[in-house]
């Protein structure tokens, strides 16, 4: 009795948690989109691509280089004079040159190809944008996922509260009933093993909704993991109006991975052209501005100092260089195989479109279906009640009236949650999942 007393008081404690702040889904998203790691990484990635997509990196502008250097000698020298024979050494003579110049080279024309490169890098900058899109859906789906995941914890521990609480009420109703001789101990022993079967897995419960919570935390890249969120959702609403036409449709306009597959057709594109500019002819413009000191130990001059401007263009075209024809080939495959690939992937896309939309369909029958279960077991279950107060029914089907109870509320909470999972995924890959972000 004692101990039955003591489990009871444990399990029946309030959790205590401090004042904070209270979070809905779309404030969680926020602060995750601000935080998230994954998220913060795609963004820097699309600002170098947006660095690297400048007409200087394609080569629209000339290269200026400014150089500068110094050499010396130090020799011995042993010079025999015609006229008189006489011999002339010298010994560590020292020169010294120092020069400094001003080179330009700018490529003007190289078949198109620079064009070609500045559209290069634009489209890799857009897939830039794409691969942060990406990344961003990517976070809110499994972000909103998991917090309904964490909402149907939170509504399952009240379920197991309300079964130990039944269990409970089961016991104290047995206990007196044997103090009086109207149960038997076997009775009693078994309400007692099923008020701690029911007790163990409400306190289960609580390390599946304490790993839901660490999930969220983790997701918002929250410095303390174990912070307790207080989620102002209490329920699982699920959307029961969505349209597959409408779905496919934006599908087909607006999914981040269809978008960029078509960025990859575009690349492959402009490789052939850059493999094509070739064919052209190319002109460079050469610039060079220059200074040269020179001094001499014994020279004819003490030291000589030049200055000058070097210039040229250089005109010219590659007539054979024995790999254009096979670049050409694989540039063309290559295309082909974008556009392949893009098909593959419109393909697939379908596929999941329609396993998710027939799963979505099927658990908001089995939702509704559901429903009505709910609606009956509760009625049962307080029909056994009564007749169990008044000794009308035994301890074991009492027990059964509970267990369809609890077994109708887990079904149901399984199905909205299942049916959640469907909607979040068909609106991801519609490229509608931001919506959650509006609300």
């Amino acid at each position: 009795m004692k101990k039955t007393l003591l489990i009871t008081a444990i399990v029946f404690l309030p959790f205590i948690v401090s004042a904070q702040q209270t979070y809905t889904l779309k404030s969680c998203l926020e602060l995750g989109l601000e935080n998230n790691y994954s998220v913060r990484i795609s963004k820097n990635e699309e600002q170098i691509s947006k660095n690297n997509a400048t007409k200087t990196n394609a080569g629209y502008y000339p290269t200026v280089d400014l150089s500068g250097r110094y050499s010396g000698t130090l020799n011995d020298t042993k010079s025999t004079i015609r006229a008189t024979n006489e011999i002339e050494k010298n010994n560590s003579i020292t020169d010294h040159t120092f020069n400094v110049g001003l080179a330009l080279n700018w490529t003007i024309f190289d078949g198109f190809n620079i064009t070609t490169n500045y559209k290069r890098l634009k489209e890799l900058e857009s897939i830039g944008e794409v691969n942060t899109r990406i990344s961003i859906e990517d976070f809110v789906a499994n972000f909103t996922a998991e917090y309904y995941n964490y909402i149907q914890q939170k509504i399952r521990i009240n379920n197991f509260h309300y079964a130990v609480s039944l269990s409970k009420e089961r016991l104290r109703i047995v206990e007196a009933r044997y103090l009086i001789g109207n149960m038997s101990r076997l009775d009693l022993q078994q309400a007692r093993v099923d008020f701690n079967a029911d007790t163990s897995k409400y306190v289960k419960q609580h390390e599946l909704l304490n790993t839901s919570n660490i999930r969220l935390n983790e997701l918002m890249a929250n410095a303390n993991v174990d912070q307790n969120l207080e989620i102002l959702d209490s329920i699982i609403d699920v959307d029961e109006l969505l349209n597959f036409n409408d779905l496919w449709e934006s599908t087909l306009q607006t999914n981040a991975e269809l978008l960029k597959s078509d960025r990859n057709i575009t690349l492959a594109q402009l490789n052939m052209k850059s493999v094509n500019s070739r064919k052209y002819p190319y002109l460079r413009l050469n610039s060079a501005y220059g200074y040269t000191f020179n001094k001499y130990e014994i020279n004819t001059y003490r030291q000589r100092e030049v200055t000058g401007l070097d210039f040229g263009l250089t005109f010219g075209i590659n007539i054979f260089d024995g790999t254009r024809r096979s670049q050409q080939k694989n540039a063309r495959i290559e295309i082909e195989n974008a556009r392949l690939q893009r098909q593959q992937l419109e393909q697939s896309l379908r596929a999941d479109i329609s396993n998710l939309w027939q799963a979505y369909i099927n658990n908001l029958k089995m939702l509704k279906l559901e429903r009505e279960n709910l609606v009956t077991a509760k009625q049962n279950h307080e029909i056994a009640m009564e007749r169990y107060m008044l000794g009308d029914l035994s301890g074991i089907e009492m027990r059964e009236a509970q267990k369809n109870l609890l077994d109708a509320e887990e079904r149901i909470l399984s199905a909205q949650y299942d049916t959640k999972l469907c909607e979040i995924s068909l609106l991801q890959i519609s490229g509608k999942v931001l919506r959650y972000l509006e609300r």
